[in-house]
């Protein structure tokens, strides 16, 4: 295993920490969408666990940014809502989309 891979897999994992605790940009998402792409074609993956993997990250970028907006329509200050479950639901989506790439990257054969 490369070193540097080892610090891409560290910070991949550490990603949905920033993200739920209140310091999520849709800039940022977008930039883990389109890092997520790159290091997804670095695993031995079959292409249909790839686009699965790409569809679940798209999803849940949605859901996570789209939560925050829905909630700041409908929500109250300080209590849940719906706009508030969807940002929960795409912050799930976007781990375990993470948890499947650092899988596949630590099971990759070095090329």
């Amino acid at each position: 295993m490369h070193t540097l891979r080892l610090f891409s897999i560290f910070a991949w994992l550490a990603i949905p920490t920033v993200m739920y605790g209140d310091y999520a940009h849709a800039g940022v998402l977008l930039l883990m969408a389109l890092l997520y792409h790159n290091y997804m074609e670095q695993t031995s993956f079959p292409i249909g666990v790839k686009v699965g993997a790409a569809v679940v990250v798209l999803v849940g970028v949605l859901a996570q940014s789209g939560g925050f907006f829905l909630h700041m329509a409908i929500g109250q200050p300080g209590a849940p809502s719906l706009g508030t479950t969807i940002t929960t639901i795409g912050a799930a989506l976007l781990a375990g989309a993470i948890l499947l790439l650092v899988y596949g990257l630590i099971t990759a054969k070095p090329t």
